[in-house]
């Protein structure tokens, strides 16, 4: 069955380049219908030492089988596939770094290293796309410059793809492994060949390795940046690979999937699988040396951190409400300079790819990925004093920016487009696309040149104040970012859901959620469904769920809406909200939420005081909007829209925000929210798309009423 699948599956994709050879240079494709992958490799003198090693390393830790049989089998593979040349160069390098002493597979010390460097070349060559149709990376569909391919390699690995400008035939993988110009795209029955003129060999150097290799060599680019993170004692943090704990449960069989979902109550899906890892990742967004040259700064100097500490105070780069000390103990958490060089770094991994979400906002289309709308943004924590951050693109932004606070078309009948951006909000350009942009060096880390300095100052956090703060719940975990699992654009069973696994209480899978025994959580990665949460994904725990999430900080002090977005259908359940700062002992918080109200029943409509909006007369809908508030709802917001050609947005009747919480909340304290099943019935679904806080000058603004959007 799964060999006739893959048939169609082959046709389909031969379609496709057919239909696009207008815009595709096929002058170097060529299509084996009579090979397999390996039959094709075993008739090239050209890939002889490739083959011998295919032929000898395992294709799991838990296998005897080779992975040469794997690319015998049927199946959807992308080799990069290095000749006879490229692995001797290999060889030779290692002769370079001492590994061994002459460039022969004799020369090994042992048959254990032999096999561990066989296993290096061959893991990260092959991309097994599984049940993918579109899992054939031709060179046309590759991703773009600096960013990832969206499936890892066989070791987990994800290859990163630089294209040089200028130079429209040269294709690197990981910077610096050339695919030969003529020898690519080679289609076979079961995946296809590009023929690499070197060894994609990644090293797995740490943050924490190659920060220390930079400042060893004092390296430009990010010299100042470097000095003051390993000043900072954070150099231990940003060592962090992966949890050992959790490799060791998963690879003795201690984590299982969650098999047969729907005879447990999920409304869809068979099998939902565990992550093969739990990985720790950061991301580091950095002032480049040449910014604090421009500052009268010498990052070479050896009075560097105290003058970095004095122009962050003479520049205000701090907040009054902020408690600092200013001595010589840079690794306190209470240092001035501890705390601005902290919110520089995010505690997750964030491929270029993935610094914002382009999916279902309003005015956006997936058949033309490039062209954006609205603004998109993510809220996320940063590492350190918890502290809030704002990532967000928009089609007149031109880029990624951090802590942008634009004007926007926001009126009822607007468009919710950026129409303009004060010189003092534009933010902080995320210059990606930059030479210094470090993406693919490191095995736990991502570093972003800036092109204005960042802080948590005082305008930053009256700005965040001021604007609506939506966040994702997917955004609350890390680890669903350093493990590829939000957002994955895949809708092959194994990444659409993800059974996110429950452990002991001490010990969670996403360190910010704590879920109780009697329930099974997964995250639905929606690439190809047409749902209207933001950004389609969603997660759902099916049982006598008990479910509790750590929150990210509020900006300034003062009174807030905290509000719950759900997509009501009859396969939720009710659920009693506790909310407070002790996880302990949470407060209860309002009437139980009924997940499955659904406005497209007249009963619900009119309990939660639901209309239509009036397109002719904005004062009866906004009399609609007051009445739902005044019983603790409101609609769903006009910027979330669908890719089937309607518009959803506010007027989707499944769509419902249950405002919960009203009080008065504090940067400085740390927030939870605790959801309990009260119904007698494990087949009932816990649902979470996002949350938002919402300041009181913004949902009780006299002159200016919140927005739609």
């Amino acid at each position: 069955m799964r060999l006739f699948l893959n048939i169609i599956k082959l046709c389909l994709i031969i379609a496709c380049v057919a239909s696009c050879t207008e815009s595709i240079d096929t002058s170097a494709r060529y299509v084996f219908k009579d090979e397999t992958i390996l039959s094709y490799l075993e008739k090239h003198d050209v890939y002889s030492s490739y083959v011998d090693v295919l032929r000898q390393v395992n294709m799991s830790r838990l296998s005897e089988s080779k992975v040469s049989q794997l690319l015998s089998a049927r199946g959807v593979y992308t080799v990069f596939a290095p000749t006879n040349d490229a692995i001797q160069k290999y060889l030779e390098s290692l002769v370079e770094e001492g590994l061994i002493t002459a460039p022969s597979w004799d020369a090994f010390p042992s048959q254990h290293k032999a096999d561990s460097i066989r296993q290096v070349i061959v893991y990260n060559s092959i991309i097994d796309g599984g049940d993918e149709v579109n899992a054939f990376f031709y060179t046309f569909n590759f991703p773009n410059d600096k960013d990832e391919f969206i499936l890892g390699t066989l070791n987990d690995k994800k290859l990163s793809v630089r294209k040089p400008s200028g130079q429209p035939d040269s294709i690197y993988i990981n910077d610096n492994c050339p695919i030969n110009i003529k020898n690519r795209d080679i289609l076979t029955i079961n995946g296809i060949i590009h023929q690499m003129e070197k060894v994609i060999a990644p090293k797995d150097i740490t943050a924490a390795s190659y920060i220390q290799e930079c400042l060893d060599e004092k390296k430009e680019g990010f010299y100042a940046c470097f000095r003051v993170i390993q000043a900072c004692g954070l150099l231990d943090t940003l060592s962090k690979i992966r949890d050992e704990k959790y490799e060791e449960l998963y690879q003795t069989g201690q984590i299982k999937d969650l098999e047969g979902m729907t005879s447990l109550g999920f409304a869809e899906g068979n099998t939902a699988y565990a992550p093969k890892h739990r990985l720790y990742g950061f991301t580091i967004f950095a002032e480049p040396d040449d910014f604090w040259r421009s500052q009268g700064i010498d990052p070479a100097d050896p009075d560097l951190l105290q003058k970095l500490t004095q122009w962050i105070l003479d520049n205000h780069q701090y907040s009054n409400d902020d408690h600092f000390t200013l001595d010589d103990n840079y690794e306190s958490e209470d240092h001035l300079l501890y705390q601005w060089i902290t919110y520089h770094i995010l505690p997750m991994r964030i491929p270029k790819g993935k610094l914002v979400f382009h999916f279902n906002e309003y005015g956006y289309n997936l058949s033309r990925p490039d062209v954006y709308s609205i603004p998109v943004y993510e809220f996320y924590t940063t590492l350190g004093k918890r502290r809030l951050f704002k990532l967000t693109e928009s089609r007149a932004s031109n880029g990624v920016y951090i802590n942008r606070f634009p004007i926007t078309d926001n009126d009822r009948h607007g468009t919710g487009e950026e129409i303009g951006c004060d010189a003092d909000k534009v933010g902080s350009l995320v210059d990606s696309g930059s030479p210094l942009a470090i993406l693919s060096d490191m095995v736990n880390c991502n570093i972003y040149p800036i092109d204005a300095p960042i802080s948590y100052n005082d305008a930053t956090r009256d700005n965040l104040m001021k604007n609506r703060i939506r966040f994702d719940g997917m955004s609350l975990f890390p680890e669903a970012m350093n493990n590829d699992i939000r957002l994955k654009k895949a809708s092959e069973e194994r990444y659409k859901h993800v059974y996110i696994p429950n452990t002991l209480r001490s010990y969670n899978y996403f360190e910010n959620m704590q879920q109780n025994s009697d329930m099974n959580f997964v995250y639905y990665n929606a690439w190809n469904d047409d749902w209207c949460n933001l950004h389609r994904d969603e997660m759902k725990a099916v049982g006598r769920f008990e479910v509790m999430f750590k929150l990210p900080p509020v900006p300034r002090r003062g009174t807030y809406e905290v509000r719950y977005k759900v997509l009501a259908n009859g396969n939720r359940g009710v659920a009693q909200i506790y909310f407070g700062t002790d996880p302990e002992k949470l407060p209860v918080t309002g009437i139980p939420m009924d997940l499955t109200m659904d406005c497209r029943n007249d009963l619900d409509a009119k309990l939660v005081g639901w209309e239509d909006d009036n397109p002719l007369d904005d004062d009866y809908t906004a009399e609609i909007d007051k009445r739902m508030r005044n019983n603790g709802y409101m609609k769903g917001p006009q910027s979330i829209n669908s890719n089937d050609g309607t518009e959803r947005g506010k007027n989707d009747r499944e769509n419902i925000r249950h405002i919960f919480v009203r009080q008065t909340l504090d940067p400085n304290e740390t927030y939870y929210i605790k959801l309990k099943s009260v119904l007698d019935s494990d087949k009932k679904e816990f649902y979470m798309d996002f949350i938002e806080y919402c300041a009181k000058e913004i949902y009780d603004n006299p002159e200016k009423p919140e927005d739609i959007w």
